[in-house]
């Protein structure tokens, strides 16, 4: 991002340019192409009355240039309400951008992912068959290893009583059973 600032009838001091300079890094939380920002502060004296005027040119790739002019006594304040406008017109752009609408390119990779899983599970379809989980209730660990004895099958999947999931299963050396 190029920047730049300019002075017309005013002397630039170094507060000033750092001043406008950490107020142009606001624009990078955007995440929007700037290509350049070009800043304007000029000053003018009307009835013997101080006014400074700040001006914003904003050139942003794939919008029009974004132009925001800001009068008043106070030379910080101007910045500061210039740079608030300014922030309200980035937001509005790339709420668009990353709106419901925008498809992702982690959407298009995870769909693809998908696709390649319901392929090995149809190539699997005699093999593999999901089991609906029998019990939803929480059991202690004694009945979850009660009931896994019981039967032939290979693992218990229950809920403990502080509502996690665990897997009880029936280890290769015999009458071991191990935990997840």
């Amino acid at each position: 991002m190029n920047t730049s600032i300019v002075g017309r009838h005013i002397e630039l001091t170094e507060p000033i340019k750092d001043y406008v300079n950490s107020s142009v890094e606001i624009f990078k939380k955007y995440n929007l192409d700037i290509i350049s920002v070009n800043s304007i502060i000029s000053q003018e004296e009307k009835n013997g009355r101080k006014a400074f005027t700040f001006e914003f040119t904003l050139n942003i790739a794939h919008l029009d240039t974004v132009v925001v002019k800001q009068k008043d006594k106070d030379l910080y304040s101007a910045i500061d309400i210039a740079v608030d406008r300014v922030s309200k017109v980035l937001r509005r752009h790339h709420d668009k951008i990353t709106g419901h609408r925008a498809t992702k390119l982690t959407e298009v990779a995870s769909a693809e992912i998908e696709d390649e899983i319901a392929n090995e599970l149809d190539k699997l379809d005699n093999e593999v068959y999901p089991v609906r989980l029998n019990s939803y209730k929480p059991m202690d660990m004694e009945e979850a290893l009660t009931e896994l004895k019981g039967s032939d099958a290979a693992f218990k999947v229950f809920y403990d009583k502080d509502d996690n999931m665990r897997v009880l299963y029936k280890s290769s050396d015999e009458g071991k059973f191990g935990l997840y």
